[in-house]
């Protein structure tokens, strides 16, 4: 039996008609264990080792690689969320499911399902792409091991929701066993539990007979995926955030700032404060578009509600992402500067302060790419867009260091 990892993470998607512009709009929260750092990391592709070492295990490499940015819990390999230059965006969920003996057993140290997120994006170009890619490995290797550093009982299975700017695909496994659902508009969202039921556009070979074997349907009535494999998730939740997608997309036009709206909803659990026995390490809004800029922003910090999410933008001469925001290698429970200083003003008195800051920042980071968003790629001046996110991160440390309203008052009284 899996262990039952406490119910985290969400992660959504909103296609055109629906959206602004025609582009499809991916969103993620990643919840995880207390003080766990969650980095954000651009790494450069080119040519990778024959042989590739994971969180756990050695794959077989491949080259060329792309070019990817990823939030990653500092410790392991693998990566929660992230995209790569080819405009190819993943998020994976915890699922736990009927198949638990054998390949479906979690415990044994394989490819944990963030590895596969970011093996996918380094070698996808497009979302139905990184589906193969994933699916591939998950039967080469398969899937397990813990997934916290200092605690050996959290292991599950995996869901994964991909997108390009043309189309989603949701990918749900049990073990070595998966199916993959198409999606070409509306919306959806996953959180913690399978949702795949009857329509499924990719499968792993021989699934009807496989799940026979395992004594998970009897050959009655139509096959349903998540009937079969289920053994329960987060349904509140996973109502919750459709009830959402579905109110904020009433309106035409659905928005970055809407889908930052829904990461940011504390009432649902979908957001969580530092606080939490869980809380939302990091965060992540990609805006896909097949004609103009991609842009994808993350918070690099735990609670969305009070951060600033800061844009990205895959450039020809991107620069390396600042120190701020990667934990040091020799002391992994030590947090990036960025975090540690992001905690440490949140957790004073001063969080309204703080907040509106964050909310100010990000504003004016929406509207200085708004004009990017609506103009094609190729007459858009990206040069000056190098060194976006360190700039970004430059102002979020300078308002953190600004002094609060009490401060001030006690300067004054003095």
């Amino acid at each position: 039996m899996l262990s039952k990892f406490p119910k985290s993470c969400d992660c959504f998607v909103v296609l055109p008609p629906l959206t602004k512009n025609n582009t499809v709009i991916f969103g993620k929260n990643s919840d995880r264990p207390q003080h766990e750092v969650q980095d954000v990391v651009l790494i450069k592709g080119g040519m990778r080792d024959i042989k590739l070492k994971c969180t756990y295990i050695t794959v077989d490499g491949v080259s060329p690689v792309n070019n990817i940015i990823v939030s990653k819990p500092a410790w392991m390999w693998g990566a929660e969320m992230g995209a790569n230059d080819k405009n190819v965006v993943i998020g994976n969920e915890a699922v736990w499911t009927k198949n638990n003996e054998g390949d479906g057993d979690a415990r044994p140290k394989r490819l944990l399902g963030m590895d596969l997120v970011r093996l996918a994006l380094e070698r996808s170009s497009s979302a139905e792409g990184a589906v193969d890619i994933i699916t591939s490995l998950l039967e080469k290797y398969g899937q397990g091991g813990p997934c916290s550093e200092y605690d050996d009982s959290h292991f599950y299975h995996n869901s994964f929701l991909i997108a390009d700017p043309k189309e989603a695909w949701v990918l749900e496994t049990s073990g070595k066993i998966w199916a993959a659902e198409k999606l070409e508009g509306g919306y959806r969202n996953i959180s913690n539990g399978l949702t795949i039921t009857t329509k499924m556009d990719k499968t792993c070979e021989n699934l009807i007979e496989k799940t026979k074997r395992l004594h998970l349907w009897d050959g009655q009535g139509e096959f349903n995926f998540m009937q079969c494999y289920s053994s329960g998730g987060d349904e509140q939740r996973q109502r919750e955030g459709t009830r959402l997608l579905k109110e904020y997309t009433k309106s035409p036009g659905f928005s970055v700032q809407d889908m930052m709206k829904i990461l940011r909803h504390k009432e649902s659990r979908i957001c969580r404060s530092c606080d939490d026995t869980f809380p939302t390490q990091g965060s992540q809004v990609s805006c896909l578009s097949p004609t103009n800029v991609n842009v994808h922003w993350f918070t690099a910090t735990p609670d969305p509600g009070m951060s600033f999410y800061k844009p990205f933008v895959f450039t020809q001469n991107v620069k390396p992402l600042p120190k701020e925001v990667v934990s040091p290698m020799d002391m992994p429970r030590r947090p990036h500067h960025l975090y540690k200083i992001h905690v440490g003003r949140i957790g004073r008195s001063e969080d309204a302060q703080t907040t509106r800051g964050c909310k100010r920042l990000e504003a004016a980071r929406i509207a200085q790419m708004e004009k990017y968003l609506e103009t094609p790629a190729g007459q858009s001046n990206l040069e000056e867009l190098d060194d976006l996110f360190k700039e970004c991160i430059a102002d979020e440390i300078d308002l953190y260091f600004e002094p609060t309203d009490d401060e001030e008052e006690e300067e004054d009284a003095d």
